[in-house]
Formats: C-alpha cells, structure tokens, sequence
C-alpha cells in the first residue's frame, strides 16, 4: 500500500513539476495564450501567495503550514483502516498531499508558484495542476465523509452484573 501512494505521489508531483515547467519555459516570455476563445487561456502568473493570493508574501507560514498538512496526511494515511471503504479516502489523500508537494517545491526552489490556466468565461483567480488535485481531493473526501464512509455503531459495554 505504501509503495504504490508514494509512486503514484512520485508521478503526480513529477506531472505538475512537467507543466510548470513548460510553462516557465514557453508561456513566461510570452505572458498569455488562448487556448478555447472565451473559456481557457494559458497565462503565466507569479504566485506568491496560496489560494486567491492571501497570504502573499508570508513564504515561511506558508511553508510551514504545508508541512503540517503533509504531516497531517501521512499520520492519518497510517493510522486509516485498511478496508475497502477506505481505499478511496487514501486516494484522495495522495491526491491533496501531492498537490501540496508539488506548490511546496516551487515555493522553496523559485520563491512562487508557477500558476497557468485562466478561465475566461468567469472571473476565476489563475491555477495550476496542483490546484486541481488539491481541488479534486477535497471534493472526493468531502463526499466520501459525507455520503459514503459510514461510522460503526458503538457498542454499549455491558455492566457487570453482581
């Protein structure tokens, strides 16, 4: 189990650290390109902040406020049932703690993160693949909490009888 959370981690990470390196490459000098006219646009922006900007310029609560939601993640990916009910809250999981990884690198190695994709149709701040896994395990463990892991009854301990 271990094993394959951290390849599949390794690749998620590797796919993000893919993009945002192609987008530093080929979208930085250029600053923007549509992609569909009026719904995507690919648009190099320098974020310096977490999601919509807050926090920007505070690299080092950034940083560690990640750090603890890794640690958050790994502890509870230990402890959690190995059933089958569970299978998909470990995905999830890596889903949301590969997202962190990949915005933690580019945090601590260029002092930003490389967002891309801009919607245009609305008015949506600018994102990149770690976002969406983050984005995507949020929601999958939000409706696996709340509609589909169901919490064993306790059972009530018998008095002992006299």
């Amino acid at each position: 189990m271990w094993i394959i959370a951290i390849i599949a981690a390794a690749v998620l990470v590797g796919i993000d650290q893919l993009t945002k390196y192609l987008a530093l490459v080929n979208l930085k000098p250029i600053g923007s390109t549509t992609v569909v006219d009026g719904f995507l646009d690919l648009t190099f922006v320098e974020n310096r902040g977490v999601a919509f900007g807050m926090f920007s310029g505070k690299k080092w609560f950034i940083l560690l406020l990640t750090l603890c939601i890794v640690a958050f993640l790994v502890y509870y990916f230990v402890k959690m049932p190995r059933t089958r009910e569970y299978q998909w809250v470990r995905c999830a999981m890596v889903l949301v703690l590969a997202g962190a990884v990949g915005n933690m690198i580019d945090r601590v190695c260029r002092g930003y993160v490389v967002d891309f994709f801009e919607f245009t149709f609305f008015s949506w701040p600018v994102f990149n693949v770690a976002d969406i896994y983050v984005v995507v395990g949020v929601i999958v463990l939000a409706a696996l909490i709340l509609f589909v892991i169901k919490e064993e009854p306790k059972l009530e301990k018998k008095k002992d009888e006299k």
